[in-house]
């Protein structure tokens, strides 16, 4: 016995039509006893912006500009993370010294000559996060002297796949009173 499907009526796209784009909803106030989890942006919720290093470091920036983000994962065609990139990097020394040693111009500057590499990149277990506070964030911030904090939750064999990350940024916003770290 057959069933009969029916054809679903069409309609044109509508010019000015746009897409539901994932929002992550973190309280507005927090206060430093609160969870952690309140101030983390969560990658199971909201999309993880990237780049891949061939790219400029203005398309890094205009990416930056036009996400609302100080910084990108930098991966390549499989989506593995090589490292990452952020708004003080574009800003720091770091392009001039590439102009200077490689003797290019600054529009030729590429993602991978400034980022900073898996490689030295330290991250926060998911697991260790269990009962932490908005406190120990920042307090771990600046004792690492970092802007941003990448969270790995580990899969059934053990490697790590990214969940989420803290940035000073978001933490001020929802604090309501500036986070001071040094560096990146």
């Amino acid at each position: 016995m057959s069933r009969n499907y029916n054809v679903i009526p069409t309609s044109p796209l509508q010019k000015g039509a746009t897409f539901h784009k994932p929002c992550q909803s973190l309280p507005e106030k927090v206060t430093p006893d609160q969870p952690a989890a309140l101030v983390m942006t969560d990658f199971t919720i909201v999309t993880a912006y990237t780049i891949f290093p061939l790219e400029t470091i203005e398309a890094a920036r205009a990416k930056m500009i036009h996400r609302g983000v100080r910084m990108l994962l930098v991966v390549d065609d499989q989506n593995h993370i090589l490292g990452l990139i952020t708004s003080s990097d574009l800003t720091s020394e770091k392009p001039m010294q590439v102009v200077q040693t490689q003797g290019i111009r600054h529009s030729d500057v590429m993602v991978k000559d400034i980022m900073t590499p898996r490689e030295r990149l330290e991250v926060l277990c998911m697991e260790n996060l269990q009962g932490a506070h908005v406190g120990d964030i920042v307090t771990t911030l600046k004792a690492h002297g970092r802007q941003h904090a990448l969270v790995v939750e580990r899969v059934q064999d053990r490697s790590q796949i990214l969940r989420g990350m803290f940035s000073v940024s978001q933490i001020s916003r929802q604090l309501g009173s500036q986070v001071e770290t040094v560096g990146r």
